[in-house]
């Protein structure tokens, strides 16, 4: 006796559940990303192998520019109040203090500091401060500023990092570590643009000698 044949439907998927879930999903990613903000500052660092990855707080960040100008940022707002009080007493700046710790970098000289606080936010923009005074030996505020800064910390950790423009002259750099020099900051960490290392090169063969991961 032959088997009896079923009659064939067309397969049919009801698609309406994973569209709503798509849908939800994007819409929770939308309105969670926070987009990075355009930088105050614009640099772009030289590029490097290196693999470590930088600190993320209790940050001293120096930052050079394109024109070799300086700016000084502090990450935490506690060690800003204890630097502006200490502006106010030695140079007897009568800063607002608020208006310090709320602000993101500093570029400017100790005596136009003043108005360099009553400039908004979003006219701060690095190209058109002349940044902190840092041109020579004689001529250095970077100097007086770090050792302003160290002191505020009093022994608690300090990650001090400095971030140069790939186009910044070598004298703008030697003027920074000037300043670290004098006040005994012999360590620190170069912020830069992190790239795989060439295939075959010596240092490719010294990271698979130590067990790095080969590539296919």
């Amino acid at each position: 006796m032959s088997r009896p044949k079923l009659p064939r439907k067309s397969t049919s998927i009801d698609m309406t559940a994973m569209c709503d879930v798509a849908f939800l999903l994007l819409s929770f990613f939308i309105l969670t990303t926070k987009f990075k903000a355009s930088e105050a500052i614009t640099v772009t660092t030289p590029s490097t192998v290196a693999s470590k990855v930088a600190p993320t707080k209790d940050i001293v960040l120096i930052t050079i520019d394109k024109n070799g100008k300086v700016f000084l940022s502090v990450d935490d707002e506690s060690k800003k109040e204890i630097i502006v009080n200490t502006l106010n007493k030695t140079k007897n700046l009568n800063l607002d203090v608020n208006k310090f710790v709320k602000t993101k970098f500093f570029g400017t000289s100790f005596s136009q500091l003043p108005s360099f606080l009553n400039i908004s936010e979003e006219s701060r923009k690095g190209n058109l401060l002349p940044g902190i005074p840092c041109k020579d030996s004689l001529n250095n505020e970077l100097v007086e500023w770090l050792k302003i800064v160290n002191d505020s910390y009093q022994g608690d950790k300090m990650n001090l990092l400095l971030k140069g423009d790939n186009l910044a002259k070598y004298p703008s750099f030697k003027n920074v570590l000037y300043a670290f020099k004098k006040n005994d900051f012999l360590k620190f960490q170069m912020v830069t643009n992190p790239e795989s290392i060439p295939l075959g090169t010596e240092l490719w063969k010294m990271s698979q000698a130590k067990g790095g991961i080969k590539e296919d």
